[in-house]
């Protein structure tokens, strides 16, 4: 091999060695990129998890909101009734009460 040839081979061998170092920071900008589209989406998944969760307790709390006037409801029924058997048992004790004190008479 000649002087001549030795100097083109190099002269090849720089090319390529400078393609690949230019390939090369290529490669790693794309890996920055993905590291941070990795990150990206992780903090993503976090931030839904906490929706959720908010969701859930969010969703809890109207279900109460709503079942609160059918609990009212539910009390106002009962305390008339229980006020109705209150009169009624009143009336009778009260009728019972006034027809032996005219037997006694």
């Amino acid at each position: 091999m000649t002087e001549t040839e030795v100097a083109v081979r190099l002269e090849a061998h720089e090319h390529e060695i400078k393609s690949l170092k230019h390939r090369m920071e290529d490669q790693e900008e794309q890996s920055k990129t993905i590291q941070e589209l990795v990150l990206a989406v992780k903090e993503l998944a976090i931030n839904m998890q906490a929706m959720l969760k908010e969701q859930t307790m969010q969703g809890e709390e109207i279900a109460k909101l709503k079942s609160a006037p059918g609990d009212t409801w539910s009390n106002v029924k009962r305390a008339i009734i229980n006020t109705i058997v209150g009169v009624v048992a009143g009336a009778f004790a009260t009728g019972t009460i006034l027809m032996v004190a005219q037997n006694l008479k």
